[in-house]
């Protein structure tokens, strides 16, 4: 993977004329306004890999890089670093940190970017306590940026693993117990709309007394094992909220992962396909305010451990043909 000076600096100078032609921002009037703005989106998220891969030294590439499909991928946990830098340390310049910074805005949306950063800062102390790898090639072929950390796991993918939304499972969290000041409560507080919506025959048969294990959230398919409320057994106001629910949690993302999110799900058959789990365990207080729930189908889960503090774990893909 070593690379020559010249051809490194060549390949950089390239990238960044490319760059900037894709961070072009689109009006967003029309579907394929949208289509437009979503592409530009992704372009400008791989853009900004491909400049942060092109400015790598030799020992760098050796310490970040490793081959796409590496079992490090696709590992998940709330608390992990993938590579032992850290983003503040001396092994970074300041033009990759600022890179690395472009690229965190480019697959969020302003309140997502606001909103991870401020957790980080709270949970850690800054993004400077993250670490990053590059899984592939940004030149040639599928590659995929993460970054991770306490409470974190984002994906840059430009949009090659086009079968999983974000690239591949995501974790969010926040580290504050209190429910009132952590800022994922608002996420629980929309989901629970759903629950106060149902009646007292569909709130039974959407409680249940355990959560599984926060991690497994492998994509099961249509012979899944799910638990809950099945959605399509909801009325159309009931429905309507569910539909409005999911677009509020995708709602920090770049549209052009949220596209994704949707097409995978209407590929395993939509809303209807999904179900809602609320977790009688860990709830905060006793005030049947469910703080663990998870949100599940064919090719989409959402778990969320809202006690004692938040760790979400997310992954939407298009499921496997058997």
């Amino acid at each position: 993977m070593n690379l020559k000076s010249d051809d490194r600096l060549n390949r950089r100078g390239f990238i960044r004329t490319a760059g900037a032609a894709a961070g072009i921002a689109l009006p967003a009037l029309t579907d394929v306004d949208r289509l437009r703005a979503a592409m530009a989106e992704a372009n400008s998220a791989a853009s900004a890999v491909q400049e942060f891969y092109a400015s790598l030294t030799d020992r760098q590439l050796l310490t970040l890089c490793f081959p796409f499909g590496d079992p490090r991928q696709q590992r998940i946990h709330a608390n992990w670093n993938i590579t032992e830098p850290r983003i503040g340390d001396e092994f970074y310049s300041d033009e990759q940190r600022e890179l690395i910074n472009q690229i965190l805005r480019n697959i969020t949306n302003e309140d997502g970017y606001e909103r991870f950063t401020r957790q980080m800062d709270d949970d850690i102390g800054g993004v400077e306590e993250f670490s990053v790898a590059i899984f592939g090639d940004p030149d040639n072929g599928r590659f995929q940026w993460e970054m991770t950390g306490r409470h974190l796991t984002l994906r840059a993918d430009g949009a090659y693993h086009d079968k999983a939304a974000f690239g591949g499972p995501i974790v969010y969290g926040h580290g504050e117990a209190d429910p009132s000041a952590n800022m994922y409560y608002r996420h629980t507080k929309q989901v629970n709309e759903v629950f106060k919506a149902l009646d007292p025959a569909q709130m039974q048969q959407a409680l249940v007394p355990r959560a599984p294990r926060e991690t497994a959230v492998r994509i099961q398919g249509s012979a899944g094992d799910f638990t809950g409320i099945r959605v399509a057994a909801m009325s159309s106001d009931q429905q309507q909220l569910v539909e409005e629910t999911i677009k509020y949690l995708l709602s920090p993302f770049r549209a052009e992962d949220v596209g994704e999110a949707m097409e995978a799900m209407k590929a395993a058959g939509g809303f209807d396909s999904l179900r809602m789990s609320f977790y009688q365990q860990g709830d905060i207080d006793d005030d049947r305010v469910w703080d663990m729930w998870r949100i599940e189908g064919p090719s989409f889960i959402w778990h969320f451990r809202g006690s004692p503090h938040v760790h979400a774990y997310i992954n939407i893909a298009a499921p496997a043909k058997p």
